[in-house]
């Protein structure tokens, strides 16, 4: 059998994420800290967990609705309205998907038709690009600068768009740079696509985690509300990655082409997660605030650590991860990456596995104890001593 001749040209031409490289590398290795993944390393809450529970105890185990249980539905959209000042009809312009990849997805294969283009501003999480060449579209990269704090400017989007511009990601808060959008930011986006059919697939799953003031949705300004799918989920807000829960709100009758789409490939998301996942929206404000509160600290800490030892880094406003420029240190990002697990046993992300713009810099997460990112920090210390002795003999000779 020919394998290569059977399967779709298009999934063989995707290439792998580059974020879990070396990932099977840290397993073997004894002492080792990652700071690689980005996953709380805060359990579930209890309250969460017991309802999920509780469900399973009472027999709670049959499919729910396609578009979810429609109590889940009107908490969720109870919950943005509570938190982000947003209003969404729970019955006809919110579906519940299995996390929120499912979501994104969904949003892609329902927009995209072959040859249409959609606006990535890189670095960004690695699916937006894959997911738009699966089914025919072409992803154009838009590359942010540190000096703009990794946002997307108006001028950059402008002079990217063409007439086959479909639709733009906005994936802020932003992983990996930490990076967000202001409200005067969205405004300055919004006045780009006024005249436009550009869509907005505003991926807002680290909503929750933007530290000294308050998040802003696209879908808060007006003149962007009608164009804009939200994608939102459990997994960062309330340490629910294994729960396999998202939520995707926008237009109804672009929902409702989603939830046609969803039916078929999904039938429905775990019926167990929903249940825990209306006592998140229901009481989990307050464990959003006290991981928020553990995070900031961290993410104070490590940012002045990198800058205490030599490594230049912008002030990450949102999500659970810095971004470094290692430029100084002469490595590319993978070089960095690998020279520093093999030799101090600590795992970051190169930031070329973010898209182009992540050249020189690399991605290190805060969603770990205090006591690990103080030790990475002592490790990357000895590793920058000892890499600059190195430079130094070597310019000698």
């Amino acid at each position: 059998m020919n394998y290569e001749q059977l399967m779709s040209k298009r999934i063989q031409e995707v290439q792998p994420s580059g974020i879990r490289k070396f990932f099977d590398i840290l397993e073997e290795m004894k002492d080792a800290i990652s700071l690689g993944i980005g996953e709380p390393d805060f359990i579930t809450p209890w309250h969460i967990r017991d309802a999920g529970i509780y469900s399973l105890e009472k027999g709670f185990t049959k499919y729910t609705s396609n578009a979810g249980m429609s109590e889940l539905r009107r908490e969720i959209a109870a919950y943005l309205n509570r938190r982000f000042d947003l209003q969404y009809d729970f019955a006809h312009e919110v579906i519940v998907t299995v996390g929120g990849s499912e979501a994104i997805d969904l949003a892609l294969r329902c927009l995209i038709n072959p040859g249409d283009e959609v606006i990535v501003p890189v670095p960004s999480f690695v699916c937006y690009g894959p997911l738009t060449s699966m089914v025919g579209g072409t992803p154009v990269y838009v590359e942010t600068k540190a000096e703009n704090e990794f946002r997307l400017t108006a001028d950059e989007l402008r002079a990217a768009i063409t007439p086959k511009t479909k639709a733009l990601v906005l994936p802020f808060p932003n992983n990996p740079t930490g990076g967000i959008m202001e409200r005067a930011d969205l405004e300055a986006i919004a006045q780009v696509l006024e005249g436009t059919d550009i869509m907005v697939l505003s991926d807002e799953i680290y909503a929750e985690l933007t530290y000294g003031q308050h998040h802003v949705s696209p879908a808060n300004l007006p003149q962007l509300k009608d164009r804009t799918i939200l994608v939102n989920g459990f997994s960062k807000s309330h340490a629910m990655t294994g729960w396999r829960m998202g939520y995707v709100c926008g237009p109804a009758p672009i929902i409702q082409q989603m939830l046609k789409l969803h039916q078929f490939g999904i039938m429905s998301a775990p019926t167990t997660s929903q249940y825990a996942a209306i006592e998140a929206m229901r009481n989990g404000d307050a464990d959003i605030e006290r991981m928020r509160d553990e995070y900031d600290g961290r993410r104070r800490y490590l940012v002045e650590g990198l800058r205490r030892i030599g490594l230049p880094c912008f002030e990450p406003r949102g999500a659970f991860y810095v971004f470094p420029d290692i430029r100084p240190t002469g490595l590319s990002s993978e070089a960095f990456c690998e020279r520093f697990l093999m030799e101090e046993k600590v795992a970051v992300i190169a930031g070329n596995a973010f898209g182009p713009g992540g050249e020189g810099f690399v991605r290190c997460c805060y969603a770990t104890s205090m006591k690990d990112i103080a030790e990475a920090l002592t490790r990357m210390d000895n590793f920058l001593n000892n890499l600059r002795k190195k430079q130094a003999r070597q310019q000698a000779q």
